[in-house]
């Protein structure tokens, strides 16, 4: 959990805002900073950090709902068994 605070709060540069948010923080639509650019670059900076592979149809509002929807969906990536 704490990676992926400190990742959502360097890549959309949220000045430490990003370590504050919980589980059920929202995401899309609550942070302006996540806006479609946002999505890309969290995508680009997970994959980067994970070594995993997103594929585009693969990311929906879903995803990027909460921090846990996020987090679920890249532990999965991560640990696929």
């Amino acid at each position: 959990m704490n990676e992926l605070l400190k990742l959502l709060d360097d890549t959309l540069t949220l000045h430490g805002r990003g370590l504050q948010l919980g589980v059920d923080s929202p995401l899309a639509g609550s942070l302006p900073e996540l806006d479609s650019m946002g999505v890309v670059a969290i995508v680009s900076a997970a994959e980067d950090h994970w070594g995993i592979v997103i594929e585009d149809e693969e990311i929906d509002a879903e995803v990027f709902a909460t921090v846990g929807s996020l987090l679920c969906f890249l532990k999965r990536k991560i640990s696929p068994h």
